[in-house]
């Protein structure tokens, strides 16, 4: 620091700096790198196929890439952007809880309007009006709703929306109103590119612990193991007082109590070596250990005949389902010109000789053959042939 108590450029830097690694470290202990990736990925394949949908809605070619996942809050994240923004807000109605925000710049979404109402997306004029602002709202319907197809099918769970809720807000004067739960929120933001139109980013507002669930999700709900891997990725990057305090969390001892509760193991069968290395006491006397891998003879449980051709058990369900049954005496071919001069008295010749079977189809399908009977002046069939199961096949193809 100067005499006149002003501080110079390189003290300034330097508390910059540390000010930066501490962020950092703080950032880290709140998402893992594991989670952040996991995110990235998630992100990746759900705007890929929004960027599918967006394309084919401007017949133009769209592409959204490059996740970056990061940690803020609100107020840094307006800092960041001071811009005009159209902020989507996503409800989610199935699946998942709470919201999730989608903002794209003004300028980008006057484009995407342009080209959404028939326009080239050379635009001057960035406004949006009533009409502009609905037809960016139906274009962000639909990129958020085939996301959503997708994250339901990477969850393998149902999830819906309900339609995104739309406002312009200019980041460097307005405060994003946000609900309780985005007190701390993770961006992702993502590179959009349309043709030589936009080169520019759009970025996705998840709350943190919404995003936590969304990840323990996609790994199966394994939350410990989340919470492991944030330990791990804090450990050279956090406070020492942060570190020992989450490692008390991760992993705490149980309880004197409830350990000594535990039953002891029970002694081994008769004749059952027993290995003195901790890691090997549960392998049995049958398995041999070698070269740091345990090995065993592989077991097949024995191959045994199954009659395919049983009746299944709920048969009885489909039982009264009713079918189409058609007799099909010949068919040929005509051109448009032949029908056009059929008339009254016509004959049309069949690809069937006389007294050739006949086809009998059920739901079109090709079953049986037989021959024409006349029962009390009706046309009936009698059965003379049942299709085999390769024939049907070998018509099929």
């Amino acid at each position: 620091m100067n005499n006149d108590g002003v501080l110079s450029q390189e003290e300034i830097d330097a508390l910059l700096s540390g000010n930066l690694m501490q962020n950092n470290a703080q950032e880290d202990v709140k998402l893992s790198n594991f989670e952040k990736d996991a995110l990235g990925e998630i992100g990746n394949i759900t705007m890929g196929t929004a960027a599918t949908t967006l394309s084919t809605l401007l017949r133009k070619r769209v592409s959204i890439t490059t996740p970056h996942v990061m940690v803020t809050s609100r107020e840094k994240l307006q800092s960041d952007y001071p811009l005009p923004y159209v902020v989507a807000e996503v409800r989610y109605t199935e699946g998942l809880s709470g919201t999730n925000i989608l903002t794209i710049k003004q300028e980008d979404a006057a484009v995407i309007a342009d080209l959404m109402m028939g326009g080239t997306g050379q635009v001057a004029d960035h406004s949006l009006d009533e009409l502009r602002l609905s037809a960016v709202g139906e274009a962000m319907n639909q990129m958020m709703g085939s996301a959503t197809t997708s994250l339901s099918s990477m969850f393998n769970t149902r999830i819906d929306i309900a339609p995104p809720k739309l406002m312009i807000m200019d980041f460097g004067k307005e405060n994003l109103e946000l609900s309780a739960d985005y007190e701390e929120i993770v961006a992702i933001k993502f590179k959009m590119e349309i043709e030589d139109l936009v080169d520019s980013e759009i970025i996705q507002i998840i709350p943190l612990e919404a995003a936590r669930n969304m990840v323990n999700m996609l790994m199966g709900g394994t939350v410990e193991e989340s919470s492991a891997a944030a330990v791990l990725e804090m450990e050279e990057t956090a406070p020492k007082a942060v570190q020992e305090q989450v490692r008390d969390t991760v992993y705490s001892e149980p309880e004197p109590a409830a350990a000594a509760k535990s039953p002891p193991p029970p002694p081994p069968p008769p004749g059952q070596e027993v290995w003195s290395d901790p890691l090997y006491a549960d392998i049995p006397s049958g398995v041999k250990r070698g070269g740091g891998v345990v090995v065993q003879p592989a077991q097949f449980a024995p191959l045994r005949e199954s009659y395919t051709g049983q009746m299944p058990n709920n048969i009885n369900l489909i039982m009264d389902v009713p079918l189409e049954v058609t007799v099909e005496l010949g068919k040929t071919r005509k051109t448009i010109r032949e029908v056009l001069e059929l008339g009254q008295g016509s004959i049309i010749q069949l690809d069937k000789m006389a007294g050739e079977p006949v086809d009998l189809l059920v739901n079109g399908k090709l079953i049986a053959k037989g021959e024409v009977v006349v029962i009390d002046e009706n046309y009936g069939i009698r059965i003379t042939t049942i299709i085999s199961p390769m024939d049907r096949m070998s018509k099929l193809q």
